[in-house]
């Protein structure tokens, strides 16, 4: 079975059984520009032409790690299903019509808070940054936020995909796959 349709069963199974408001998070981790890894939650956007997409500005330490050294990895778990996915893989840039959708997909307020904020960046107090977007609320009340030019995505192009199933007695199922030239070999890993 290709590894991506086999994510995607996985996945409309977990959103069958879960109660989260959050059913596309997954933790996304880049290579710092000191060499330590650094992880947080994102949502996954979709998948597209075999890439896994995210979002976000390119700006942010997430942009800019992933700009300077184009590997990532995500990680779902579904407590719910007793699952988990983990992929590695190579990152790129998404496109500027893509990043648009994308951007105007986004709710309002989300929308706000991307176009007023350097994601990650110091600042002395939340006050003036709360009353900033309050107003900005009220002058985009009938009106489409543009979209920062900081503001993009990425793809993930999967080189491994490895899932788990989590037993109670310890004796998880785990199948890795890799991505070679004629397509994704398959091996079984001890739990």
């Amino acid at each position: 079975m290709d590894p991506l349709e086999k994510f995607k069963q996985w996945h409309t199974e977990y959103i069958k059984n879960t109660t989260t408001k959050l059913p596309y998070a997954c933790c996304l981790a880049s290579i710092g520009s000191d060499g330590y890894p650094n992880s947080r939650f994102v949502s996954l956007k979709e998948i597209k032409e075999h890439k896994f997409v995210i979002t976000g500005s390119l700006t942010s330490r997430k942009g800019l790690e992933l700009l300077a050294n184009p590997k990532a990895s995500l990680t779902f778990w579904w407590p719910e299903t007793q699952q988990q996915i983990r992929i590695q893989g190579d990152t790129s840039q998404i496109d500027h019509t893509l990043a648009n959708t994308y951007f105007k997909g986004r709710h309002k307020e989300a929308q706000i808070v991307s176009h007023i904020c350097q994601q990650g960046i110091e600042i002395d107090n939340i006050t003036d940054l709360t009353s900033l977007f309050e107003k900005k609320k009220i002058e985009y009340k009938n009106a489409d936020v543009p979209k920062p030019n900081d503001w993009s995505g990425f793809y993930i192009d999967p080189k491994r995909i490895e899932f788990m199933e989590f037993k109670s007695n310890r004796f998880h199922y785990r199948e890795l796959y890799t991505k070679e030239q004629n397509g994704w070999s398959k091996v079984i890993l001890q739990p």
